[in-house]
């Protein structure tokens, strides 16, 4: 049968046309006829790929990272691209299709694939529009040359050595920047802020992306001294009243113009009510220091909106990164976001308290995510004693907690591990973390 008469009974049906048990047979049969008989295109005019500038990682490293990406602990690609970009190295041609369709569905890898795909993964990205996203990631240009992603890696660069010499460059070229640039750059500020940066940040509020005004507002709301942060004090004092170890508050009853351009936000997400929504970003965005020690004020009874203020000073020690206030709502309210206002040290001091005197759930395993990598023995040793803990009453349970400690833990610390208990789910972490240091080693 032709193509014609297979289109035909497709559409027909087989009831009303012969050869029903054979059309899909001959349709495949068919596909295959065609394809086979047509030309390959001209490739004359294909522009190549150019020179490698990188070297190209060990075939030892290159071996690990196809097994990674055959799903043998595949959660560690990002740790390995991670190690691989640092040392200035590009990953093997041959793996480059699975890693772009990798990069496709998972935005967290593209900076480093961007450094480590070398030029070959560059050309590929411009013949696929479904891999084109790596086109927007850095590549290590310069400030001039470079494309959006890699200014943004310069500036964070200058910043983290030259914070006046960063926010001067930035204002240069303000105007001509791009709508989406200028957000991503005000974000690098938050590198070294300072005082030094408020005349800048607090002519961003006026800007007219939406996005830039809220990075910029967050950035002022960490500097106490700034017009902003001021001016949310005075709001906030005419919110909250402190009477005789009683807090009254009275939520704003309206969202005006003056309060949107500090970064308020008028409408409140679902379920919230508007006053509610304004009272906590009013309060989160108030200096901590106006209200005094966070121990005291927990104490204090607050007749109406108690949720909302305490939810609001939770938002405040994340934004303003205060560590005594982060300290204190955390043992109000363990969040995992406040722990980015505390050093390693204390971070791993407190999830290791909490894993000690928490059960399992879901809120222990949130909480240790938010925790710096390469836990030291203090937090290693906690763990592990939870995970021997609970594989005798919870076994079932115990999937995710096995992981994270394999990729959380100091890879130094396998043969802690390893002689800690000899229980199939110890041995599991043991095994993962000699692998994450073999995997290092061999990117080093």
């Amino acid at each position: 049968m032709t193509w014609e008469d297979l289109a035909s009974t497709a559409l027909v049906g087989t009831d009303r046309r012969p050869y029903e048990g054979e059309l899909l047979e001959s349709a495949a049969v068919e596909v295959v006829r065609r394809r086979a008989g047509q030309r390959l295109g001209e490739t004359t005019g294909q522009e190549q790929a150019n020179d490698e500038e990188l070297p190209a990682v060990t075939a030892r490293a290159a071996e690990r990272l196809a097994r990674i990406l055959g799903g043998e602990y595949d959660r560690l690609l990002p740790e390995w691209l991670a190690a691989a970009s640092t040392s200035g190295r590009r990953v093997p041609p041959y793996v480059l299709p699975e890693l772009l369709d990798r990069g496709r569905r998972d935005q967290s890898i593209r900076s480093h694939l961007g450094l480590v795909a070398g030029q070959r993964g560059r050309w590929l990205a411009a013949l696929n529009p479904a891999w084109a996203y790596l086109l927007e990631e850095p590549t290590g240009e310069t400030w001039e040359l470079g494309s959006s992603a890699d200014r943004r890696a310069y500036l964070s660069h200058l910043r983290r050595q030259e914070p006046k010499q960063a926010r001067e460059l930035l204002e240069t070229g303000w105007e001509r920047e791009e709508p989406d640039d200028r957000a991503a750059f005000v974000e690098v500020l938050a590198d070294g802020l300072s005082m030094d940066d408020e005349p800048f940040l607090e002519q961003a509020l006026d800007d007219r992306r939406r996005e830039v005004r809220q990075q910029a507002a967050n950035l002022l709301t960490r500097l106490p001294e700034s017009r902003l942060a001021q001016r949310m004090a005075v709001r906030a004092r005419s919110c909250l009243t402190f009477t005789k170890g009683t807090i009254t508050v009275e939520a704003p009853k309206a969202c005006d113009a003056a309060m949107e351009r500090d970064g308020i936000r008028a409408k409140p997400p679902r379920g919230i009510g508007e006053r509610a929504w304004w009272l906590q970003q009013v309060v989160a965005r108030a200096p901590l220091g106006l209200w005094g020690r966070p121990a005291r004020l927990l104490q204090m009874k607050i007749p109406d909106w108690d949720a909302e203020v305490k939810a609001a000073w939770v938002r405040a020690a994340v934004l303003q990164r205060d560590p005594e206030w982060a300290r204190a709502m955390f043992a109000w309210d363990p969040i995992a976001d406040l722990l980015e206002a505390l050093g390693p040290d204390e971070q791993q001091r407190l999830a290791a308290d909490f894993v000690k005197e928490h059960d399992l759930d879901s809120q222990l395993i949130m909480v240790l995510g938010g925790v710096s990598s390469h836990w030291r023995e203090g937090l290693a040793t906690a763990v592990l004693r939870k995970i021997i803990k609970v594989a005798t009453t919870q076994p079932w349970n115990l999937g995710e907690l096995i992981k994270l400690a394999g990729e959380r833990i100091d890879p130094s610390l396998a043969e802690l591990a390893e002689g800690y208990s000899p229980v199939p789910p110890i041995q599991q972490v043991a095994a993962l973390l000699r692998f994450r240091a073999d995997m290092l080693k061999e990117l080093s």
